[in-house]
């Protein structure tokens, strides 16, 4: 396992855990706004904006964007 391995198994649970919040926040912030949302479908709509995001990220990964970050 190299150094940027390492490194980032290290913070595996850190990054997944902050994911995960950032998931379950915006899901409260709909349910304040929106009382009557329909949660399982509030839930899919952000899963995909936040893959929308993941994919772009990769995206500018793979064209180079990050490669002197």
């Amino acid at each position: 396992m190299d150094a940027i391995q390492k490194e980032l198994v290290s913070r595996k649970t850190e990054i997944q855990v902050a994911v995960e919040l950032l998931f379950k926040a915006n899901m409260k912030i709909t349910d304040w706004d929106v009382p009557e949302a329909d949660d399982k479908e509030g839930a899919k709509i952000l899963l995909d904006m936040i893959q929308e995001k993941i994919d772009t990220i990769r995206a500018e990964v793979e064209a180079g964007k990050y490669d002197y970050y």
